[in-house]
């Protein structure tokens, strides 16, 4: 057979996809409205605080409604008063604030883990169909510099960064797990892993780049019953040095079945086409200027990219997006 021979044969093998365009066209133009109802039940898991005396505080629901739709709309927080009284006209939330009464709730840091149980309520919905993931971290740039821009006549300016470190679905996007620090990667993985356990997802396959290869990562997944398919760095032998039988089984098929095993990593670049949504879709910028409100911020986005993606599996898989509470 020729090469140009088999050339075309892989070409006519080469699968295709076709798009849903109903589904996809729908929830195109319908998006806004959906998400909206969608944001709405979710905040209505939040439990607020009893108050015995002095003037009540305002919802936290309502509040965090007003900073999620906020961070979906890429306003400011001046020009996102209008939409504040458009969504209480819809009866979404029961007071109109102020604009700077959204952004000292920014800056508040119980917020963070309620942030974070709403990532994973929003996820939810995708347990059935999600069961092989992905890790990586990503930087967002703030409006902050670092320290020498304070020598701004002798060198350039650089913008200070924050670290997202997420778990995704490989299939929808979906982010399971969310972890905000300047820790280094391979120290994350365990912890993504577990938030997505723990979210009610079964773990059959694990996919990370080399920054992620260590012994502990590779046992742990083998021990809630997945495979870890994280390539091994240029240095590693075959001796395993005490980090299990897990690590010396997948270095065997890293080297013996390389095509195959890379087949399986391949599925990592999905956790790139993540965060390359959520920068396109909300901005890679973070606009805080207090490092709480900058993590907020941060989560708020993870949060409003879950909803989006739930909005369009919803409707191209026929799943009702129904929330499981859990605290």
């Amino acid at each position: 057979m020729s090469d140009m021979t088999q050339l075309k044969s892989r070409v006519m093998l080469r699968p295709t996809f076709q798009q849903q365009w109903r589904e996809y066209d729908y929830s195109q133009t319908n998006e806004k409205d959906i998400f909206l109802k969608l944001l709405h039940d979710l905040c209505g898991y939040i439990e607020e605080p009893v108050y015995r005396f002095g003037r009540p505080r305002l919802s936290l629901s309502d509040m965090l409604f007003s900073s999620a739709l906020k961070v979906y709309s890429g306003f400011s927080l001046r020009r996102f008063m209008s939409d504040m009284k458009f969504v209480k006209e819809k009866d979404y939330i029961n007071t109109v604030c102020s604009y700077s009464s959204i952004s000292n709730y920014m800056r508040r840091e119980d917020l963070t883990p309620i942030l974070n149980h709403l990532i994973g309520l929003a996820s939810q919905p995708l347990t059935t169909i999600e069961d092989k993931f992905a890790i990586d971290s990503s930087g967002f740039r703030t409006t902050k510099f670092n320290d020498y821009m304070r020598k701004r006549y002798e060198e350039e300016r650089e913008h200070e960064w924050i670290k997202l470190h997420i778990c995704c679905g490989v299939k929808s996007h979906i982010i399971t797990a969310v972890e905000i620090n300047m820790h280094a990667d391979t120290t994350q993985f365990i912890p993504l892993t577990m938030q997505t356990k723990e979210n009610g997802f079964v773990i059959k396959e694990m996919t990370a780049d080399k920054a992620y290869c260590a012994g502990s990562n590779y046992e742990y997944i083998s021990s809630i019953g997945g495979l870890p398919f994280i390539p091994f760095k240029s240095n590693v032998t075959g001796r395993s040095h005490g980090r299990g039988i897990i690590w010396r089984k997948m270095f065997r098929y890293f080297q013996l079945n390389r095509d195959e095993f890379m087949e399986h990593y391949h599925a990592r670049s999905n956790v790139e086409s993540t965060f390359n949504m959520i920068k396109s879709k909300f901005g890679d910028l973070v606009r805080s200027k207090d490092d709480i409100a900058q993590a907020n911020e941060l989560l708020l986005k993870v949060l409003c990219h879950n909803i989006v993606v739930l909005i369009h599996e919803s409707l191209e898989l026929g799943i009702e997006p129904d929330f499981i509470y859990r605290r």
